[in-house]
């Protein structure tokens, strides 16, 4: 269940889960598009209507392969990062603190993934065990036609213009001609059917079957169980598929009457296969294959049933449903969290929110707008991978780059154009400005702000301006559950000098211990891990990994504490490192419960 877990928060699962809602509406509309074009072709005209239609379904793959390369532009840009700069992930402890959009379908989207994975499989077994059966076909049951009819096959092909040798097999396991193979093709006839049928008859069926190996239309007929295995939830894919197979039979009549121009006497022999018809695998293509009556009245000129007809006004009523169940699932800009104090809401246009939250009243003037941007707006967000990554950047091309990406892996919804985390962002930072400002200090500063911007408003909250028994104001702040920190966490603040600023009393969650690490003169960098034991003879492992900022790994280590006693305890773990970046990354993990008790990662610098 972990691992299917892991596989959905994955930025592949995501895309995928897009691609596949996307399809909806865009094989309906191919399919659209080709109903409509085959409306304005002539019924007989074969040749023209199966390229239509086989380039319909080869455009189908072909959408949903782009769709997901387009719903997956954070993986894309990071596959291919330049030298100079460095990609690190943002952790799902950071980007749950920035509550986005919960509760809707395109939440669940990832899960379609695994679903769909499943229904591929079982469909491309299933096309496997059919080729399989169809390879059977040409070794048991079987045994040489006579060689006459050997030789008759042979001048047919040649009179097509088909150089590949064909073998004629008389098999007890057909009921109807069928051809399979290409590299070695092999038609199949009835046993008795070169005897039982007039020679002409039997001639119009093996022309029939060249046709098919003239066209390598078993090659199309294994692009087309690609096609419907891939896609098999989507009806529009089996439409497009059904007349694909129906046109490649045309094509084929239309070649045996071209040969011998009789059309009549060629129907009486499709006529005739039909009494004798059975189920066919489609790893093989047989003379009676596609809808045999259409096929008749189609070679005598005759008007086709009125069912016919209404099959173009499948996919119009599908892309209507799909384009209904497409905007019911566009997300739609998720309204700011109300925060329980009664503040007026701040300007949310971004523009005016990234100029307001730049402002700092004892910035010099000549302060970088990049620094501004790195120790201002994003301070409290930036990893140490991530902060180590951006000042070692050399030109303000790279840096926009580097910004531009920074928000993009953080975007819950990559494939639109809003970014609702950022925009989320900077509206905790402007009304973090307005409410929680003091005299000279901006309200992203303090305490309060920090808190806010970094978890939003609090479940509950509780205030006493006036304090209690001459005391100083106080606020309770209440959540009911932070990722990475605990359920029903209460932070306090207090206002000693009742100057508006509140201090926080309480232990701040992002202010737990770090993991120190200390460079000395001679180059020898100390790491000390803390970790805290339950009880005396409690085991702990413990994993690091020392690597620069592009991602290159230097050191790896791993130890097993027995804790001594109950408490704090600290490893101490001693490196020679050579000037430079590094980033340091420490998992402890519990080896009886199998859990992880901490993970972090820490950037640090050698000189």
């Amino acid at each position: 269940m972990n691992v299917l877990k892991s596989w959905i928060e994955t930025a592949l699962a995501h895309a995928l889960g897009w691609a596949l809602l996307h399809f909806l509406w865009e094989g309906a509309l191919i399919a659209l598009l080709l109903a409509g074009i085959l409306r304005l072709c002539h019924p007989r005209s074969a040749r023209l209507r199966y390229t239509f239609a086989l380039m319909a379904l080869l455009a189908m793959p072909i959408a949903f392969g782009l769709t997901t390369a387009l719903s997956w532009p954070v993986t894309r840009m990071e596959s291919t990062p330049a030298p100079s700069r460095a990609h690190p992930v943002i952790s799902r402890q950071e980007f749950a603190a920035t509550e986005p959009v919960r509760g809707h379908i395109w939440d669940r989207l990832p899960w379609l993934t695994p679903v769909w994975m499943a229904g591929v499989l079982l469909f491309y077994v299933h096309s496997l065990a059919g080729w399989m059966a169809a390879q059977r076909l040409r070794r048991i049951g079987v045994c040489a036609a006579p060689a006459l009819w050997q030789e008759r096959l042979l001048r047919l092909a040649r009179g097509l213009g088909l150089s590949r040798p064909v073998v004629l097999l008389e098999s007890c396991l057909v009921d109807t001609p069928v051809v399979t193979g290409f590299f070695r093709p092999v038609i199949l006839i009835p046993l008795g059917l070169l005897t039982g049928f007039p020679v002409d008859q039997v001639e119009y069926i093996l022309i029939h079957e060249l046709a098919h190996l003239l066209r390598h239309d078993y090659l199309v007929n294994l692009l087309q169980s690609f096609v419907e295995g891939l896609l098999f939830y989507h009806p529009a894919v089996w439409w497009v598929s059904g007349l694909v197979r129906d046109e490649r039979e045309n094509c084929c009549d239309d070649a045996v009457v071209a040969l011998r121009g009789d059309a009549r006497e060629y129907a009486k022999v499709l006529a005739a296969l039909e009494q004798s018809r059975s189920i066919t695998s489609n790893a093989v293509l047989a003379a009676s294959g596609g809808n045999l009556m259409e096929r008749v009245r189609r070679l005598l000129q005759e008007p086709a049933s009125p069912r016919a007809g209404v099959a173009p006004l499948f996919p119009i009523g599908l892309l209507l449903v799909s384009a209904a169940l497409a905007m019911a699932t566009r997300q739609p800009k998720p309204a700011p969290a109300p925060p329980p104090l009664r503040i007026s809401q701040t300007p949310t246009r971004p523009a005016q929110l990234i100029a307001q939250t730049q402002e700092k009243p004892t910035a010099p003037a000549e302060t970088s707008p990049y620094t501004k941007w790195l120790e201002q707006d994003v301070a409290y967000i930036t990893t140490d991978a991530e902060r180590l990554a951006f000042k070692r950047l050399q030109t303000d091309e790279e840096r926009e780059h580097f910004i531009e990406q920074f928000w993009l892996r953080r975007d819950p919804t990559p494939n639109t154009v809003e970014n609702e985390y950022k925009e989320e962002h900077y509206r905790r930072i402007a009304y973090s400005n307005e409410r929680f400002k003091t005299a000279g200090v901006w309200g992203w500063k303090t305490d309060r702000g920090r808190t806010y911007i970094v978890y939003g408003p609090p479940d509950e909250f509780e205030s006493h301006p006036s304090g209690q028994d001459g005391g100083s104001p106080f606020e309770f702040w209440r959540y009911r559950h932070i990722d990475g920190i605990g359920d029903n966490v209460t932070i306090g603040f207090t206002d000693e000098n009742r100057t508006g600023e509140y201090r926080m009393t309480t232990p701040p969650p992002w202010a737990a211990p770090r993991i120190p690490v200390e460079v000395g003169a001679d180059g020898v960098t100390t790491i000390s891990i803390p970790f805290r034991a339950g009880a005396a003879g409690e085991r702990f492992n413990i994993y690091g990994r020392v690597s620069t900022p592009e991602h290159r790994v230097v050191n790896v280590f791993e130890y097993e504490v027995r804790a001594s006693n109950e408490g704090m305890l600290v490893y101490n773990k001693s490196l020679s490192l050579p000037p430079g970046s590094y980033i340091l990354n420490v998992v402890i993990k519990d080896p009886n419960l199998g859990t992880i008790t901490h993970e972090e990662e820490v950037g640090f610098e050698v000189k």
